[in-house]
């Protein structure tokens, strides 16, 4: 894999692990920027980690854990211990209650795993089509899109917890699960790493078409399948979001705030085309899309680093961008949309 130096370092221990050193993560985050990890290791079992935590050494770095690096921003070299998840594998553990329970490895593509589950013709996962990244990183975020949310088809997940060094498993409820949050960006955060994901679909499947594109796109259907509303997610994010493989970017870079009714109110009046979502407390949820337009940096640039031509939420390498370059154009529509409407933007990806 390019990156990577011929020279690495075998450690003796019960588990071999083999590190390597200077290695360039440029391919492997989507946004493809250039950051070298002074150490790196690919995790294909819950084994190694117990190694490294066994180890004087490796237990000392601090460790950043690697999915599809579709959540992540580098804005400098790394004096840390790459954990890049590669496990991999897909099972059904069984049926119970009315729904089938599909177990995935933390390593596998998320997007890949969606279409098996529907080749199988179990439907409950298809509003989350083409999100990218792997199967571990999903949870930890939350993910979510056009009406739908992981934590919905969410059963179960196993994680190594560096702290004991044991293996632990967690409930839905659990894992605390929030808008784009969840227990392993609050008191989980640094010590647990996710080795598979054990899913709840449905067996008796109903589709979820209430996101307004979303049933614009399916209208010509009168009752789509779980695949044909998987196809319809992946035409409406392809004619809206760039291809990492083509444009470097992390999809949406900012979270939609939340704000008070009251806030709400106050800025209606003052922008009565806002568009808002209530939420069930009563809160709003804002689009952070229109506030970033409305700011005008709808496909515009600073350098190499830029804001998406269709889509305002995402930023974008325009060839050859650093990490700071992207960050110092998100902190400068932060700042526009808080002086003009007095709302804070919150980053989505993990910003280092």
């Amino acid at each position: 894999m390019a990156g990577y130096n011929s020279s690495a370092m075998i450690l003796p221990a019960k588990t071999a692990l083999s590190v390597q050193h200077n290695v360039s993560l440029k391919a492997l985050t989507t946004f493809g920027v250039e950051a070298i990890a002074s150490n790196y290791l690919q995790i294909q079992h819950s084994d190694q980690l117990k190694a490294i935590r066994q180890d004087s050494v490796l237990a000392a770095l601090p460790r950043l854990i690697l999915g599809g690096g579709s959540n992540l921003l580098l804005t400098r070299d790394l004096d840390v211990l790459v954990l890049h998840m590669m496990n991999r594998g897909i099972s059904l553990l069984g049926e119970e209650d009315g729904i089938r329970l599909v177990q995935a490895q933390a390593g596998e593509n998320w997007h890949s795993f969606v279409q098996w589950t529907l080749e199988q013709g179990w439907g409950g996962l298809e509003n989350l089509s083409l999100i990218p990244g792997t199967v571990g990183a999903a949870p930890i975020q939350n993910i979510g899109a056009y009406g739908s949310e992981l934590s919905q088809h969410f059963h179960s997940l196993h994680y190594f917890d560096f702290e004991d060094g044991e293996i632990h498993d967690l409930s839905r409820k659990e894992c605390e699960f929030g808008y784009r949050d969840s227990v392993f960006k609050q008191r989980l955060r640094g010590r647990a790493v996710i080795r598979d994901v054990t899913f709840a679909l449905p067996m008796k499947w109903q589709p979820q078409l209430g996101y307004a594109e979303l049933a614009k796109e399916l209208s010509d259907i009168p009752h789509p399948t779980a695949s044909e509303i998987s196809a319809a997610v992946v035409a409406i994010r392809s004619r809206k979001l760039p291809d990492p493989a083509v444009i470097g970017n992390a999809g949406s870079f900012f979270k939609n705030p939340v704000v008070t009714a009251s806030v709400y109110a106050d800025l209606h009046q003052r922008y009565p085309e806002l568009v808002s979502y209530i939420q069930a407390d009563g809160s709003y949820k804002l689009a952070a899309a229109w506030l970033i337009d409305q700011c005008g940096w709808k496909g515009k640039a600073l350098g190499a680093a830029g804001v998406h031509d269709k889509q305002a939420l995402v930023l974008i390498n325009r060839g050859g961008a650093t990490g700071a370059e992207i960050l110092a154009l998100a902190e400068r529509i932060r700042s526009d949309v808080a002086l003009r409407f007095g709302v804070s933007l919150e980053s989505e990806p993990v910003v280092l």
